[in-house]
């Protein structure tokens, strides 16, 4: 057992204790203690949320519309994606599951996250997202209640969160506008951090990460197989998932751009030595489906790098190390700030993409239609996700 999961463990088990110990000062809904939602009160926040709002109110009004924008646009990707992830789940049993829960742990069906990064990452994401929540509806004159934290429990409490508490009674009489204003602001926020995190990446760490990093090969990520299932030469020659290539026809490919240089000389049917860090295999290349005048491996292929030696030794381990694991938390930054603001757009009851869309419907059509429509949509979307969350976990 590495270090990262017995932090993970001793976490979970803290935070069992305080929420044990508090009991009486938590609110829990969902069925305890299967599946459930843990709630902690204070008024940490609420402050700041408060002066920021009355700093820049006109201005934080068009942000909060451009946010509903790109909302609206980020349901519309989101959805879209489900339905598609479905429909390749079922033409393509090889298709990887487009929704998984994000945890500290290496387990079937999960998306793996260093525990440090996790925890950090999770606790930034969910302090922008549900500032953001709180600062627009101030700005809008809505109270907020309460802010704290919470966790989402399987038996333990696993995944922390954070929530803001607005006003509902008083939320309710604002216009169409301003709720949705207030349910965007959050995923908008976290969608705006990933591409803040993102242009750092291409401004100022590309460099660093060019400089610490060099490439050493290609890394096999997965087969391609068509339409009609049909395997691929890479696939047939019983090369492994994660092994890495590093030379083709005795010639080095460190890099994609090299290994794709290298496959353009040669021709559909060619035979062709493909030697990876485990062993050489004899393959004899393909058609490429898109191109019949192009050889073809079928396989998705990622970066391979290690840590310069140069870079290494000039400013030594320690310093390395530091700044490697810096990028990794920029890199985790980006993943998860996208990703769950993402996921908080899915027309789902409780999400924020719910509410937006329940508030449109009630606008424009008459209330009993509007709700069965609205639950009809809820249901239909959470049906897809527990579908493609069970299908990860069976796969």
């Amino acid at each position: 057992m590495d270090y990262q999961t017995i932090a993970a463990i001793l976490f979970i088990a803290l935070m069992t204790y305080f929420l044990i110990k508090n009991k009486d000062k938590v609110k829990t809904q969902g069925y305890f203690p299967i599946l459930y939602f843990v709630m902690y009160r204070t008024r940490f926040g609420l402050q700041l949320m408060e002066k920021f709002a009355k700093k820049l109110p006109r201005l934080l009004k068009w942000v909060a519309y451009a946010g509903v924008f790109i909302g609206f646009l980020g349901m519309i990707f989101i959805s879209v994606n489900l339905v598609w992830n479905i429909i390749s789940m079922i033409t393509a049993p090889a298709a990887t599951a487009g929704v998984a829960l994000v945890l500290p742990f290496k387990m079937k069906g999960s998306f793996y996250v260093p525990f440090f990064y996790w925890i950090i990452s999770i606790f930034v994401l969910a302090a922008i997202h549900e500032f953001s929540h709180g600062v627009i509806s101030r700005v809008y004159d809505v109270k907020v209640k309460s802010s704290g934290f919470a966790f989402l429990g399987v038996l333990a409490p696993v995944i922390p969160a954070a929530f803001v508490e607005p006003d509902e009674s008083q939320l309710e009489k604002k216009s169409a506008g301003a709720r949705l204003s207030v349910f965007a602001a959050g995923p908008f926020s976290n969608i705006a951090f990933a591409a803040l995190v993102a242009l750092l990446f291409v401004l100022l760490l590309s460099p660093v990460i060019n400089t610490v990093f060099v490439p050493d090969g290609i890394i096999v990520g997965g087969y391609v197989r068509d339409h009609d299932n049909e395997t691929f030469p890479a696939e047939k020659a019983n090369i492994s998932k994660g092994e890495v290539i590093i030379k083709l026809n005795n010639i080095d490919v460190p890099s994609i751009d090299n290994f794709t240089a290298v496959l353009e000389t040669t021709k559909p049917g060619q035979q062709i030595t493909v030697q990876t860090n485990e062993t050489a295999y004899q393959i004899t290349l393909a058609h490429d489906p898109a191109d019949e005048n192009r050889s073809y491996l079928g396989i998705y292929v990622k970066q391979s790098t290690r840590i310069s030696e140069d870079f290494r030794e000039k400013y030594g381990n320690i310093l390395t190390s530091s700044i490697i694991w810096v990028i990794g938390l920029f890199y985790w930054f980006y993943v998860l700030n996208l990703g769950i603001g993402l996921f908080n757009l899915v027309p789902i009851g409780p999400l924020d993409g719910g509410k937006m869309l329940y508030t449109v419907l009630t606008k424009y059509l008459r209330e009993d239609i509007a709700i069965k429509a609205w639950k009809l949509i809820s249901s239909f979307f959470l049906l897809l996700i527990l579908v493609i969350i069970l299908f990860a976990f069976l796969k």
